[in-house]
């Protein structure tokens, strides 16, 4: 026996078909084509279902996008790839009840974009959603990671890293002009929009950006990737905009370099070696690297974070300026081969966890791809918001709530799902290890046959 509602709901069906029929043979009258007729009426027809199986009504602007491959994979969704009228886009999938109780951090997200328009800030396009995901259309950069750029060309000036950087903190001032605090500065979230030699950086990938009520106000709540995060952040302290200009320190001496100014593997250590204030400047990677560049990273470093330059006073440092910059290739020999292994093991770390993310929040869904669909080519291996291309800060990531109902009918997945995560990781850190040996007898055998020439010559 049907109940009282769905007698209702099926009456509703009928008197709406009724009314599309009367409503075609109105316009066949009236001369309009067969075609038109059908696009119009498919496009109701979808509208009606939606609202019978209770869809939101923005939900309907799915139908205007074909999802492509995975891009990426987080703790609250994924973002795709997307076909539209008016071209490539990337749609970030955010599960609802991975943001349950969390939903203003959405919406945020969501505020702040839109308001945004900026040559060096990945442009908004669309949002809608559906009875269990939000869905948010960005422009689609394709020209791949920063450091994807380097290793591909295999030559970065210290001319080219002053005019990249300059473009960041173009994109940063921007934001602080507007009390936007990003909170998760890396190269990870600096994309090429295009493939072209003179295409713009963009800044990307707003989940955790705050947009203060004041410029006073302080934030509290732990967020940031873990190597890049300023140490107040890590410390629990109150912070605001300067926790992006210690992240454009860190990113600057990497570019120069290929390595970070700050190497401890645990938080502990990376606290208190990022407290001492002490940055290195390595003279066999940096003798031919200006003084107004490490000035320019010295000056960002800057433990105490009022002591920190503002974005605006950082963009008048002569560094940034490119006169004093030299046109010494960064990468050449020894250091561009340890740049470059460096790079790439950061990239498969990262590609890891995306792999393992999308085994976690697996779905019946086609928005929710299989973990073998996940994108692993080089320059689309990019995160949504909530993940980092290291461990999380500790207390930086709101865990979804899950009911005992879902727990209970959850468990046996899960635990498949853990044991082939496990054997994923296992695999990869034995890959990883074999890697890293033979990288450090590669590196020990060109270092000797380098200091052998040289003995040679002298």
């Amino acid at each position: 026996m049907w109940g009282v509602d769905n007698c209702e709901t099926a009456i509703a069906r009928q008197s709406a078909v009724k009314s599309l029929l009367e409503l075609a043979f109105v316009l066949l009258g009236d001369g309009v084509s067969v075609f038109n007729i059908t696009a119009l009426l498919w496009y109701h027809v979808t509208t009606m279902l939606h609202k019978f199986q209770g869809q939101p009504e923005s939900y309907e602007k799915k139908a205007q996008y074909r999802f492509g491959r995975t891009l990426g994979a987080g703790t609250y969704g994924i973002v795709r790839e997307a076909d539209s009228s008016s071209g490539k886009v990337a749609i970030k999938i955010i599960l609802k009840k991975n943001v349950k109780g969390n939903e203003q951090m959405v919406y945020d997200e969501l505020e702040m974009l839109q308001a945004l328009n900026h040559p060096n800030i990945v442009h908004f396009v669309d949002w809608f959603e559906s009875r269990d995901k939000y869905y948010i259309v960005t422009q689609l950069a394709t020209g791949g990671e920063l450091f994807d750029r380097i290793c591909e060309y295999g030559k970065f000036t210290e001319k080219d890293a002053s005019q990249t950087i300059k473009q960041v903190l173009d994109a940063v001032n921007y934001l602080h002009e507007r009390n936007i605090v990003h909170r998760d500065l890396k190269p990870e979230n600096l994309l090429y929009l295009t493939s072209a030699a003179d295409s713009p950086l963009v800044l990307a990938d707003f989940g955790i950006a705050k947009m203060l009520d004041s410029p006073e106000e302080v934030l509290t709540t732990m967020a940031g990737s873990f190597g890049y995060a300023a140490p107040e952040v890590m410390m629990k302290q109150g912070h605001g905009k300067a926790v992006d200009m210690w992240s454009l320190g860190v990113i600057t001496y990497t570019l120069l370099c290929g390595y970070s100014p700050f190497r401890s593997e645990n938080l502990t250590d990376l606290i208190e070696e990022c407290r001492s204030g002490r940055v290195v400047f390595h003279d066999r990677y940096w003798r031919d690297v200006s003084q107004d560049a490490k000035d320019f990273i010295l000056t960002l470093l800057q433990p105490d974070q009022t002591k920190r330059p503002s974005s605006e006073e950082a963009l008048r440092h002569p560094w940034l300026k490119g006169e004093t910059a030299s046109d010494h290739n960064l990468l050449p020999e020894i250091k561009a081969y340890m740049a470059k292994a460096r790079l790439k093991r950061g990239i498969e770390i990262i590609k890891l966890a995306n792999r393992i993310e999308a085994l976690k929040m697996q779905e019946d869904d086609d928005d929710i791809p299989n973990p073998g669909e996940v994108s692993g080519e080089k320059g689309h291996a990019r995160k949504s918001s909530g993940t980092t291309a290291f461990p999380s800060l500790p207390g930086s990531e709101k865990q979804p709530e899950v009911s005992e109902t879902e727990k209970s009918e959850g468990a046996t997945k899960k635990r498949s799902l853990s044991k082939i995560a496990r054997g994923a990781i296992f695999r990869e850190v034995v890959l990883a290890k074999v890697r890293e040996m033979k990288d450090q007898e590669e590196r020990e055998k060109v270092e000797r046959e380098a200091l052998e020439k040289a003995s040679h010559h002298t």
